[in-house]
């Protein structure tokens, strides 16, 4: 892998590892949404991501370690996605992206309100996803602060007329 490599830089094997948009959208996806399953994340995608781009993102988050993939108990052929450590240690970066796009872009009011709740919930938010994370995705205790719940009551109160 070494020799595929751009060059040592941090940055760079960085971005090595994401790859591209798609694999930060898919990530977000299981991350804030818990779509865990192909079909979740095909049907649930708000960019539209094409099946065949969706099937190659899944399968090199996988290999490079930021997911994994067990069988779904309820169809052989099926798989569930969890997050790795790894996987689950991007939720900084993730907010930090938000962060820069509430500041430097024009988004969308409601796709917004994750971001601004991340922003202003800081660190503390942030560690708080991330233990709610490892509880979904690697088994840990279940944490006493919901992450999800909040987003999801916040974003239903942006939705309501």
């Amino acid at each position: 892998m070494a020799q595929d490599r751009r060059s040592g830089c941090p940055i760079n094997l960085t971005l090595e590892q994401l790859g591209d948009r798609w694999s930060l959208i898919v990530i977000r996806d299981v991350m804030f949404g818990n779509r865990r399953s192909y079909g979740e994340l095909l049907s649930g995608n708000e960019e539209g991501i094409a099946s065949n781009i969706l099937a190659d993102r899944l399968k090199r988050l996988v290999a490079t370690g930021l997911m994994t993939r067990s069988p779904d108990p309820s169809h052989r052929q099926k798989g569930i996605y969890s997050l790795t450590e790894a996987g689950i240690q991007i939720v900084p970066l993730l907010a930090q992206m938000c962060a820069w796009g509430l500041d430097h872009t024009d988004p969308s009011p409601l796709l917004s309100v994750r971001a601004k709740l991340l922003v202003a919930g800081g660190p503390e938010m942030w560690d708080a996803l991330m233990q709610e994370l490892r509880h979904l995705h690697l088994g840990a205790p279940e944490p006493e602060r919901s992450v999800f719940k909040e987003v999801r009551a916040a974003y239903e109160a942006a939705k309501a007329p």
